[in-house]
């Protein structure tokens, strides 16, 4: 039975966010018998209320409030108060996900090293190393039954992914199969496989899928040390005379503020939410928001390189039948300047339903040349081409001067410019993805821009040294000794790969830290 704790309750750890960081942290620290608080600002939706409708859905689960953007993304353009989609509820954006489960290379871990200096690029290296992290990703592969690990087939290739490999093949690609995915390929952990009902982005329907909202959370409510609070709605981190962080203020579903003290917080709101609410938890002792003597809360904001590219082929393809992401091409994400640009990127199978399609496949167009496009939908194939971006300082979340949200605080605003080398990056990713596509007799290709993106990364980063960064190696801030990040916006830098599973190794990792240090009575 899930627990009920006092809001006066000093003892327990409180996490913001119940997403791939939060959700796997409150469950381990849970299963450890740390009793544990998770406020989540959005509601709860079980497996039976998610739609296979994509709008009704995108306004069922999306983070809809109130968002600012600047700087000379195109997604400031076309999308000017949505610059992230991430989801407002219970699961957080482990509901809307495509699975994709891949480690971070060796140099990925050392990109300031590996790299040198890139101008404009605010590149550091990660204090730990992919050996460090390696025995948690092998937990967390197994935890979220990521098929080609631990025995575990993978998943059968839709026709998608048969024109991707066919392609593939043509181009000399020697790395390309139906990918790492948290998706069961057969029955496990008490959930079925994969039905292959397609169009299912926004909530798996049959539990396939892993998410933390069923196959993490119910296991931490079980032990009864795990109590999950939905619409509480984090506004502050508050903090004694000596610095200690001692609860949260959160408005409650009626909007009524309430105070649930605590022994240790964990903030895992996403990379546009964390540093929001430790900017808005400035004090006197803070006077520029929690945690930040650095100044680097809010800065070093990084969505990965993306952009996708579609093929209209003579015969019907049906992209939408089957897995949303359904293979993946890894032969470009090796790091190689030649190309000109450092760092590198993958080429994974895509397929939205036609409502969105026709929204992101050229936000603004009309005409004949798209409507066309739309008309050879079944004909199409689709990828998503997803790399290593540049951490910039000036990218990242500040305080809007006046824009407040419905609860009087101020609304974030969220900055990019595109860096030299993702533009690079994205024009060669255009290029191989085209001539993939017509190396297999597609009729026509269009390349498209960049989505608002899920990888939101970097916002309090871990440094080695506290004037580098927010986090150390732990995901604790340097500023706080019982005050934690424990989602993607502590990453250094990007990598090219899909950042869940990084997120949920970094997230047990950090739960055998706290229970340490909580155990030694160091927090």
């Amino acid at each position: 039975m899930a627990a009920k704790f006092d809001l006066n309750d000093d003892g327990v750890v409180v996490i913001v966010g119940s997403g791939a960081g939060g959700g796997t942290l409150g469950t381990q620290l849970a299963l450890k018998g740390i009793r544990t608080v998770i406020l989540e600002a959005g509601g709860r939706h079980e497996i039976e209320d998610f739609q296979n409708d994509e709008w009704a859905s995108f306004q069922q689960i999306s983070w809809l409030d109130n968002r600012t953007t600047s700087g000379s993304w195109r997604v400031s353009k076309d999308f000017p108060n949505l610059p992230a989609w991430i989801v407002k509820a219970v699961g957080g954006s482990t509901i809307h996900w495509a699975g994709a489960s891949l480690r971070f290379q060796p140099h990925e871990f050392k990109a300031r090293t590996t790299y040198g200096e890139v101008a404009g690029a605010n590149l550091l290296d990660w204090p730990i190393t992919l050996e460090e992290l390696e025995p948690y990703y092998a937990r967390a592969e197994d935890r979220m039954g990521v098929t080609r690990t631990n025995g575990i087939p993978g998943l059968p290739g839709n026709n998608n992914f048969k024109v991707m490999k066919a392609g593939a093949d043509k181009m000399g690609y020697r790395h390309c199969h139906t990918g790492r995915m948290a998706i069961n390929s057969e029955a496990r952990d008490g959930r079925g496989p994969c039905m292959q009902i397609g169009f299912c982005f926004q909530g798996c329907k049959s539990g396939a899928k892993w998410s933390t909202l069923y196959a993490e959370i119910p296991k931490g409510e079980a032990t009864g040390n795990l109590e999950v609070r939905p619409n509480a709605h984090a506004l502050r981190i508050e903090h004694d005379a000596a610095g200690k962080v001692t609860g949260v203020v959160y408005a409650d579903k009626d909007g009524i503020l309430q105070r649930q003290r605590a022994r240790v917080v964990a903030v895992a709101g996403n990379s546009i939410e964390s540093p929001r609410l430790l900017l808005n938890s400035a004090s006197n002792l803070f006077p520029d928001g929690l945690a930040n003597s650095s100044g680097q809360v809010g800065k070093n904001y990084m969505r990965h390189m993306t952009g996708s590219v579609y093929g209209v082929f003579e015969k019907k393809v049906r992209m939408h039948r089957g897995t949303v992401m359904a293979g993946i091409v890894s032969d470009e994400v090796r790091h190689d300047p030649s190309r000109g640009f450092v760092g590198g990127y993958e080429m994974e199978t895509i397929s939205l339903g036609l409502p969105f399609m026709a929204a992101f496949l050229n936000p603004g167009a009309w005409g004949r040349e798209f409507t066309s496009a739309l008309d050879g939908y079944d004909h199409m194939a689709g990828m998503w081409l997803v790399g290593e971006d540049m951490p910039q300082e000036r990218n990242g979340v500040t305080l809007h001067k006046e824009l407040k949200d419905q609860y009087g605080m101020p609304v974030p605003n969220l900055h990019y410019d595109d860096h030299p080398n993702d533009i690079a990056m994205r024009n060669h990713a255009y290029r191989q993805g085209m001539a993939l596509y017509e190396s297999v007799g597609a009729l026509r290709t269009f390349p498209t821009p960049p989505y608002p993106s899920t990888h939101n990364l970097g916002t309090n980063r871990m440094s080695e040294k506290p004037r580098d960064g927010v986090v150390n190696r732990w995901g604790r801030t340097h500023d706080v000794a019982n005050l934690f990040i424990s989602d993607g916006s502590q990453f250094t830098t990007g990598g090219a790969e899909n950042p869940t599973l990084t997120i949920v190794a970094l997230a047990l990792r950090q739960a055998d830290h706290i229970a340490d240090q909580m155990g030694r009575k160091a927090i």
